[in-house]
């Protein structure tokens, strides 16, 4: 099972998200859900690495586990709170069709 924990301001936007484990709905390789959650969480990192008033890192020390954190100064929060519920409604859809091969957990930390 992939599981995945967002970590939210109390504002909702995005300060991390880290995906680990592996699906199982697939051969490897060919697992819909592993490369749908990559997807997001790579194309998150995109969008943001590079962003003016973003800070974003990324970790991926091995297959099955990819963490993303991001920070902004107050000019990017908009931008990050946008991007981050981008990749929230797409992680949440995909927990939602496949719950027996992907797990979302939101924290919520106060700032």
């Amino acid at each position: 099972m992939v599981e995945i924990e967002a970590v939210l301001d109390d504002d909702g936007t995005l300060a991390s998200c880290r995906a680990s484990g592996h699906a199982g709905s697939g051969r490897s390789g060919n697992d819909v859900v592993c490369a749908a959650v990559s997807v997001l969480m790579r194309t998150a990192v995109r969008v943001l690495s590079g962003r003016e008033g973003v800070t974003v890192a990324c970790e991926a020390p091995e297959p099955g586990f990819l963490l993303l954190e991001a920070d902004c100064d107050p000019g990017g929060r908009g931008f990050l709170h946008v991007v981050g519920m981008f990749l929230l409604e797409g992680l949440a859809s995909v927990a939602e069709e496949y719950p027996e091969h992907c797990k979302l957990s939101t924290i919520i930390r106060r700032t």
